[in-house]
């Protein structure tokens, strides 16, 4: 005789009371349904296992040895459902606890919506590791991790927080001064602002579109990481590379130009990574849908 698994667990429940209470009577009363009813729950449950679990007389029931250590088994499954129901509902109870966040160095500058969020659920500490390095989320110990490309890790999901483009940009006293490129040739003879990756030593290639020869970028300062790029390129001290999310700013209010628009070609996102879970904690769902509805606002 086979059982479904919802058959099996009311026939479990039914044997744990009727064992308890030594009663098939007082069983069916915490159960609302009948003493046959249990009775021919616990038979079925003993035909399935090819066992008796229970002695029945006409004043009572008593557990067999083999009922006994039954019984044992059967209380662990059912403080394991109790278990898995007490973590479910926690996850729908309100937001708190620490929030361990992975960040590119370019994650800095997404500090006022990190600070928007944090005025929004005081309960939540953020603890934010800001590196270039490629954690593993998992082995680490992270809760999420935000960065630019391509996702390949199958034991992660993700979300795409936003688009960003790479701009080239100057201030309008630098451009004045030293003319306005107009083709990427014309950047040989311009102060260049160039970021060099934190991890790999390299600098980050500008996204020109180039029709012929290769030009060669002089440095006149490089950083590895992109905040000191926005203040020298806004003091007039040369061109940089920058995402158009970090000079948004500037931009609009005249501190920096765009320069060589469309000699330039470049597309990335940000996601949002974090551990596969069917059922994320309420700390980490509301950090999730914060980012994708205010870190990149359309």
């Amino acid at each position: 005789m086979t059982m479904r698994p919802t058959d099996s667990l009311g026939a479990l429940d039914a044997f744990v009371r009727a064992a308890d209470a030594r009663s098939f009577t007082a069983a069916g009363r915490q159960l609302g349904v009948s003493s046959s009813a249990v009775g021919k729950a616990v038979a079925r449950l003993e035909e399935r296992l090819g066992v008796r679990l229970l002695h029945r007389s006409t004043r009572s029931v008593t557990l067999t040895p083999e009922g006994a250590l039954f019984l044992e088994r059967c209380r662990r499954i059912f403080s394991e459902i109790e278990t898995a129901e007490a973590e479910l509902a926690q996850t729908r109870g309100a937001p708190r606890g620490r929030l361990r966040v992975s960040l590119p160095l370019a994650g800095m500058l997404m500090t006022p919506t990190l600070g928007a969020f944090m005025r929004e659920y005081p309960e939540i500490e953020l603890d934010l590791d800001f590196t270039d390095r490629l954690v593993d989320v998992i082995e680490e110990g992270f809760d999420a991790v935000i960065r630019a490309g391509e996702v390949g890790d199958s034991r992660l999901m993700s979300r795409v927080l936003g688009g960003f483009r790479l701009q080239l940009v100057a201030s309008p006293g630098y451009l004045a001064r030293r003319g306005v490129p107009l083709v990427p040739e014309d950047l040989a003879g311009h102060a260049c602002l160039q970021h060099r990756f934190a991890t790999s030593g390299k600098f980050e290639p500008w996204p020109l579109r180039r029709g012929g020869r290769e030009v060669a970028l002089p440095s006149s300062a490089v950083a590895n990481t992109i905040e000191p790029l926005i203040a020298m390129a806004e003091q007039g001290l040369g061109i940089a590379c920058l995402p158009d999310f970090a000079i948004r700013r500037q931009i609009e209010d005249g501190r920096l130009a765009v320069v060589l628009a469309g000699h330039t070609e470049h597309g990335g996102v940000f996601r949002l990574l974090w551990p596969s879970s069917r059922y994320p904690a309420p700390k980490l769902r509301v950090f999730i849908d914060f980012l994708a509805k205010h870190l990149f606002p359309a």
